[in-house]
């Protein structure tokens, strides 16, 4: 009755849910079946990590999920925002959550921000993994923590991490002195005692068999630092989400939450923020740097913030760039357009500055008011349709023949290449594989034509159209 009562306390914060990309069986917003839509998925039990910084909880994480997505650093602090992903053990599946440092004492600032969002998550778990260093050994700071939560009346494990010798092991009896709760010992970077927490969560709490669908469309917000992704993302889900601060690096583990929306499933990825190159000079920021990178390969759509105060800078371009040459949806959007100095030519500057992208979407937003950011998902969702779609072959060749009778490839060698016919080989962005006479003849100006003339005829907004040249034998 508890753990019930607690998923319906819940409810209404959509946290994350991360299924790898290979487990969409249908397409953004589509029932695959016809007919009436799917029942929703059970909500997946809620396994917390917690503990003081730097006891080890994102590379237990990290272990669990059997992939590296949080960032792990010897620095104590790294984890700032909630961190959440699916686990999947022995088919079943449950909704781990890596928390920043959960301190007894008091705080100020950012670090009160991360300890009152390691609380909430500790307030709405089905098990809480509180995580001790084995190294330091037990603390005052240990016991005040295990006081605060036994006040919360959650579940408990204790997980005393890092015992990877004899000797450690002989000082983790003193943590039998917290009291009130089962002890494991494990070393998260060795893998020590894994199996036997991985057995002990299940049998703790409910979980389903894993689902093999999502049907959610992935949305990751990239940009520079301090150009109000986070502040985005807390707009659209309507609370405090993610961590806002005034500065630049909040963010530093792509954060990913469940967000439905007129009847559309979206899972929107927030990224730490993107420096040039020559400016990423600390670990931690390259760590989060690639991290957002990696968030980038794993979206459908990809949601371009820029700081319009500043306008579009070099940083901005390259950015944008990378998201159309790795082949993803873009939506553009224009934050703090209420403070930009000339919002009448501010997009027309978007176009001068971000000419591949010329049938994106450009939504003037203002995370700090609210302005146009209603616009924002009915954006994504008509980039994910255009990234998504599946062309009839009778009509691509129709809108082809067309297209090239109104403009014949140039000469090649002193012969005009011959353009056959069509096919779609591939979607998301959508692929088109054309057959030629030589299409090594092909000029690339030529080719850019096609991409445009297509995308227009099929009214294509944000996504790149891939073209590929095989000869007919």
């Amino acid at each position: 009755m508890a753990t019930t009562s607690r998923r319906a306390n819940r409810a209404r914060a959509q946290a994350t849910t991360e299924t790898p990309p290979e487990e969409q069986t249908a397409p953004p917003g589509e029932n695959p079946s016809g007919g009436e839509a799917p029942a929703p998925p059970v909500p997946l039990p809620r396994v917390v990590l917690a503990g003081r910084p730097n006891a080890g909880k994102s590379t237990l994480f990290n272990r669990l999920l059997r992939r590296p997505k949080a960032v792990v650093d010897p620095t104590p602090g790294v984890t700032r925002d909630a961190n959440e992903s699916t686990a999947t053990f022995d088919g079943r599946a449950v909704r781990l959550i890596d928390t920043g440092g959960l301190e007894g004492g008091s705080a100020e600032g950012l670090d009160e921000a991360i300890r009152a969002q390691g609380l909430a998550a500790v307030r709405g778990a089905d098990l809480v993994l509180y995580v001790l260093d084995g190294k330091a050994g037990l603390s005052p700071a240990d016991e005040d923590a295990a006081r605060l939560l036994r006040r919360q009346q959650v579940p408990v494990v204790f997980i005393v991490n890092k015992v990877d010798s004899e000797r450690r092991a002989a000082r983790a009896v003193d943590f039998h002195r917290l009291g009130g709760g089962e002890l494991l010992e494990v070393s998260a970077t060795h893998g020590r005692g894994i199996g036997e927490l991985i057995e002990t969560i299940l049998a703790r709490v409910e979980a389903p068999p894993a689902s093999v669908t999502t049907g959610a469309i992935r949305v990751g917000l990239i940009g520079r630092p301090n150009v109000g992704k986070s502040s985005l993302v807390n707009r659209l889900l309507g609370y405090a989400r993610t961590l806002v601060d005034d500065t630049a690096g909040t963010t530093r583990d792509a954060v990913d939450t469940e967000l439905e929306a007129g009847g559309t499933r979206y899972l929107l990825i927030d990224t730490a923020g993107i420096r040039r190159r020559a400016r990423v000079q600390e670990r931690l920021e390259r760590s989060a740097a690639g991290k957002s990178l990696e968030a980038l390969t794993r979206s459908d759509i990809v949601v371009v913030v820029l700081d319009m105060i500043e306008g579009v800078t070099t940083q901005d371009q390259r950015l944008a760039a990378l998201a159309w040459r790795e082949g993803r949806g873009v939506v553009i959007a224009a934050n703090k357009m209420d403070q930009c100095e000339r919002p009448d030519t501010a997009i027309e500057e978007i176009r001068r500055r971000l000419p591949t992208l010329q049938r994106a979407p450009v939504v003037g937003t203002s995370a700090v008011t609210g302005l146009g950011v209603d616009g924002l998902l009915p954006a994504v969702l008509r980039v994910a349709r255009s990234h998504d779609i599946q062309l009839q072959t009778a009509r691509l060749n129709e809108v082809l023949t067309r297209v090239v009778e109104a403009k014949e490839p140039p000469l090649a060698r002193g012969r005009r290449p011959k353009i056959y016919y069509a096919t779609q080989v591939a979607r998301r962005p959508p692929t088109i594989t054309v057959f030629a006479s030589s299409p090594d003849g092909i000029h690339p100006s030529y080719h850019r034509y096609l991409q445009h003339q297509l995308a227009q005829a099929f009214k294509l907004e944000g996504t790149p159209v891939r073209i590929q040249f095989r000869a007919r034998h």
